[in-house]
């Protein structure tokens, strides 16, 4: 369980300020895989108990199910969430901790995993799965291969056969940092959103132990840049055939500035993207710290500053 979850289920006691809304539960340890941003990764040196910046704790999987089939009925979550961990008989993994978590409760779940043939999804879905994950990270071709170990096109291929296999039920996470231009970025949002794929965005966040623990995340100005392109083209009020960039750079939307102004003031571009009921407490950042993905509705001069950075960052 991350850390906040295990406090949301009553196995800790933290002081924390945005409760997790999802259940994350993390299922092995040390991947087979070896992406150089990622704490579990086969040849990282960084704890074991890390995923992103989040801590996590070990518990027993009948114990864990039936504290979240009481917290969702209690309106405390909405979701829950499997991270796999790449290894060995990972489908029957998933299907045996999914039959346990559905046995307790109706809570929708999600799978985020590696899958080598599009098919699987089906399998997933007909285990009780409700969304399934299918993280691409890297939005460019020279980025995923300088990051991530496995064939660009071989992943591109899985997501798009998975979208059409279960449409409306696939999701992808994009990284904003590891190497990309806006550009790319806002290409390949666009191209997930028009396959049907739900886009959840990430800030790149440096882990000690990984090999990228000494590369910087991403600027702020940007990334309020990349949130608000995947706001809007999300919502299918612009496409990404209608912005201009400048070396890379998003200068325009497609969009007067009071337009832009009306559907970003409300802030909802800057809160957690991905599968509903996620909010993702501190997966980019540190408490007290910079916050690239709000875990909860801005205030309206958190709004005002994150439109700031998009109009003028």
């Amino acid at each position: 369980m991350s850390a906040g979850t295990a406090h949301v289920l009553g196995f800790k006691q933290l002081s924390i300020d945005a409760l997790p809304t999802t259940a994350y539960l993390m299922s092995g340890e040390k991947c087979a895989h070896d992406c150089a941003f990622c704490p579990q990764a086969r040849n990282a040196s960084a704890k074991t108990n890390l995923l992103s910046r989040v801590t996590w704790s070990e518990g027993s999987l009948r114990e864990i199910a039936a504290a979240i089939g009481q917290a969702y009925s209690q309106g405390l979550l909405q979701r829950a969430c499997l991270q796999v961990v790449d290894g060995d008989n990972v489908l029957a993994g998933v299907k045996e901790a999914v039959g346990q978590i559905k046995a307790c409760s109706r809570i929708p779940v999600s799978v985020s995993v590696r899958l080598t043939k599009p098919e699987e999804v089906l399998v997933l879905a007909g285990s009780g799965v409700d969304r399934i994950g299918l993280a691409l990270d890297a939005a460019a071709e020279t980025a995923f291969k300088s990051v991530k170990t496995g064939g660009w096109q071989q992943t591109l291929s899985i997501i798009k056969e998975a979208a059409r296999l279960l449409p409306g039920r696939i999701s992808t996470h994009l990284i904003a940092g590891l190497g990309e231009t806006e550009q790319e970025m806002v290409t390949m949002m666009q191209h997930m959103h028009d396959l049907g794929v739900t886009v959840g965005l990430f800030a790149f966040t440096p882990v000690p132990g990984t090999k990228m623990a000494r590369h910087a995340p991403p600027g702020l100005a940007g990334y309020r840049r990349l949130q608000a392109a995947n706001y809007l083209i999300g919502k299918k009020i612009v496409n990404a055939q209608n912005f201009i960039f400048n070396s890379g750079k998003l200068i325009y939307y497609g969009l007067a500035e009071a337009e832009l102004r009306a559907y970003l003031i409300n802030g909802r571009a800057f809160q957690t993207s991905g599968c509903p009921g996620c909010n993702r407490p501190y997966y980019n950042e540190k408490p007290g710290g910079t916050i690239y993905n709000y875990p909860r509705p801005l205030t309206a001069a958190e709004a005002a500053a994150a439109l700031e950075g998009v109009l003028n960052g």
